[in-house]
């Protein structure tokens, strides 16, 4: 008997990897008549469910499989992702409040629980969970970029800054992540840094554009219309619609005077 719930665990398995998720169920079924009560089997259909958009067959293999094993941490996050799916937000945050609730020290399911409460503007919320993390892993960076972004939207930018930084002390070498800082610090009035930021946003990836157009800017609020202009003229050479292009001459044309 093992040898044959092997052989169909390998087999769905296969099927698994080459999308075939019919037969993957059908296999994974066949482990079930010997192993009925398997919740990494029950998941495992759940998610092939999922991923035939069939929902209600997903959730119902999602909650047998927490009903035998409460502790199964990618089930929460595969059923929390089908009610979001389903637009059921507090649906998805109940779940995953009660897995926190069970696994007090599960960053995954913090930190899912923290992006659910983000979707319904549950701001302090969201932060308590980031907070929560980083007092588990302090050094967890998506909490900090998480909780920077959050505070960003809140109007908090020096505390937005401090959390970008934080981020900046471990990965040197995205250019999101300095434009972002970037504009944090011009948020914050502190231009210098939200140059000295979108200039390294350019050194991690030269064809990030976003950074060249905020330079221009920056240097012609600062009437430095030289350097503003050699960035605008950079910028230029993306591929930008037609009414951006025209608008970006009409300021080079403005400041060349």
């Amino acid at each position: 008997m093992e040898n044959e719930i092997n052989n169909e665990l390998s087999k769905a398995l296969e099927f698994f990897k080459a999308q075939k998720y019919e037969e993957c169920i059908e296999a994974f079924k066949k482990v079930l008549e010997q192993d009925n009560n398997n919740p990494n089997v029950l998941n495992n259909i759940g998610l092939c469910y999922a991923k035939l958009a069939k929902d209600d067959l997903a959730i119902e293999y999602f909650i047998k499989t927490l009903s035998f094993n409460p502790k199964s941490v990618q089930t929460y996050i595969n059923l929390a992702d089908v009610y979001f799916k389903n637009k059921n937000i507090i649906d998805a945050i109940n779940l995953l409040e009660n897995g926190v609730t069970l696994m007090p020290k599960e960053i995954a399911l913090k930190h899912y629980l923290s992006r659910f409460y983000l979707e319904d503007c549950r701001y302090d919320l969201a932060m308590d969970q980031l907070f929560e993390i980083l007092e588990i892993d302090p050094d967890n960076l998506d909490a900090y970029w998480d909780l920077g972004n959050i505070q960003y939207e809140m109007g908090d930018y020096a505390s937005a800054v401090d959390n970008y930084e934080n981020v900046l002390d471990k990965i040197q070498d995205n250019a999101v992540l300095f434009y972002q800082t970037a504009i944090a610090y011009e948020a914050n009035d502190n231009i210098d840094k939200a140059i000295s930021n979108h200039l390294k946003a350019i050194s991690a990836n030269e064809n990030f554009h976003l950074s060249y157009k905020k330079l221009g800017i920056l240097f012609m609020a600062r009437n430095d219309y030289e350097s503003a202009i050699e960035y605008f003229q950079d910028y230029l050479n993306f591929d930008l619609p037609d009414e951006e292009k025209n608008s970006i001459r009409d300021i080079i044309s403005r400041i060349s005077k």
